[in-house]
């Protein structure tokens, strides 16, 4: 099976995106999501987040919420807001933020590859999670949330790339939260073989975000295949064998840091507490809130001073000797030289007494916790990068918990892989 294939994708009509478009549905919780749906009756949210339109304390995972989002959805199409491309395509999505622009395909994945290992991941799946996102496909027969894949450097696929989007885009708006959404399509037959075998010979895509997404989308396929009887159950189980995807080279990537937010001492005082530190990391004050410019050097804030820390080079010199390159990640060497030994924090996954913050909301999403109590310190980390990410899905190994925060975000309800 070819890496990726074309698709006839559903998207909004001219004119509507804006009224259309949001932010994934994990980024947003259930009142954030009722609040930017005021006065937006078409947002798409009403489909990844569909609880909002129940009474107030739905449970969002209740036979209703789902019906909810197939009835939205439909509306959507009916009304002629969403409409489906006639035959199959690639496209080209860009997002621009701020001086930062990426340009990647728009492709249904193979599942059979992401199955078979051509489609690495790095990171374990949460069941209930996974459930979710399989009743929200099979309620309405489309996958509507786009897994963000990356790939290493290539010279040819930037070339194409470059020459397909240098025509008007079909769609062209800049979203509430200031990021310019373009997309192209791509319907010569001509191009497609070019793009495809392009892609194919890079050999392996890399998931950077959406892990629940693909493991969901492999299991509505098996479905499928199994229940394939007939020239029509045949047709739906060929086009759930592919998951929606957006592809970016690795260089266009922006992955910001994911940084921590601790609830305790573990019982020390901050004296106590500070001199621990010193027996793995060189400690200094800093007047000016740290951000960390190198691997092994992390942000401290603590009772409203900022600490450098950095790690020694004898302590850093074990992990980096690992045979598994995600023992080597600053995320993992944090956990290893201070959240569990010093804060007693075994398990980063499950344990309520740490939380995480992404880059994007800078220093004050660090600094306004601790301040106001509801966090006790606070913890800045250098970005992981893309070539590390690769590294680690090449050797099978996981990442730890929240390494990668990727910005700008894929917008929900700019295009959807119908399954039917």
């Amino acid at each position: 099976m070819p890496l990726i294939t074309p698709f006839c994708g559903l998207r909004p009509a001219p004119g509507r995106a804006g009224d259309i478009i949001a932010p994934p549905y994990d980024v947003v919780s259930t009142d954030e999501a009722r609040a930017l749906t005021q006065g937006k009756p078409h947002s798409f949210l009403h489909v990844s987040r569909p609880e909002i339109d129940l009474p107030e304390g739905s449970d969002p995972s209740a036979d209703a919420a789902y019906a909810k989002a197939q009835d939205n959805f439909a509306a959507l199409q009916q009304q002629g807001l969403l409409q489906r491309d006639p035959s199959p395509s690639f496209y080209l999505y860009r997002l621009t933020q701020g001086t930062h622009s990426q340009t990647g395909l728009a492709a249904a994945a193979s599942v059979t590859a992401y199955r078979d290992g051509r489609i690495k991941k790095h990171e374990l799946t949460r069941p209930a999670k996974e459930d979710d996102r399989v009743r929200h496909i099979e309620a309405l027969s489309a996958q509507t949330g786009p897994v963000f894949l990356i790939h290493r450097r290539n010279d040819r696929i930037s070339q194409l790339l470059q020459e397909h989007s240098n025509t008007a885009p079909l769609i062209d708006l800049i979203a509430d939260d200031g990021v310019r959404h373009q997309l192209w399509s791509i319907t010569d037959p001509g191009a497609i073989t070019q793009l495809s075998a392009a892609y194919e010979a890079l050999g392996a895509l890399y998931i950077a975000d959406g892990h629940h997404r693909c493991a969901a989308a492999a299991r509505v396929a098996t479905k499928h295949a199994n229940a394939s009887s007939d020239a029509a159950a045949d047709a739906v189980s060929d086009a759930a064998n592919g998951f929606l995807a957006v592809i970016f080279p690795e260089e266009q990537t922006q992955i910001l840091a994911y940084n921590r937010l601790i609830r305790d001492l573990n019982g020390l005082t901050r004296t106590e507490f500070l001199r621990r530190l010193e027996q793995n990391f060189e400690l200094a004050p800093q007047t000016e809130p740290v951000t960390p410019d190198s691997a092994g050097v992390f942000g401290l804030y603590l009772e409203q001073q900022w600490y450098r820390l950095t790690l020694k080079p004898t302590v850093r010199a074990q992990q980096t000797a690992a045979s598994d390159p995600a023992q080597q990640l600053d995320a993992s060497l944090l956990q290893a030289f201070l959240i569990q030994p010093i804060l007693g924090i075994d398990n980063p996954r499950t344990d309520a007494r740490i939380d995480f913050v992404g880059g994007s909301r800078g220093h004050t999403g660090l600094t306004e916790p601790v301040d106001q109590g509801q966090m006790r310190l606070a913890l800045a980390l250098h970005p992981t990068s893309a070539a590390e990410l690769m590294a680690v899905a090449d050797a099978n190994a996981l990442m730890p918990p929240k390494s990668t925060w990727f910005e700008p975000k894929l917008a929900d309800g700019l295009l959807c892989h119908l399954l039917s």
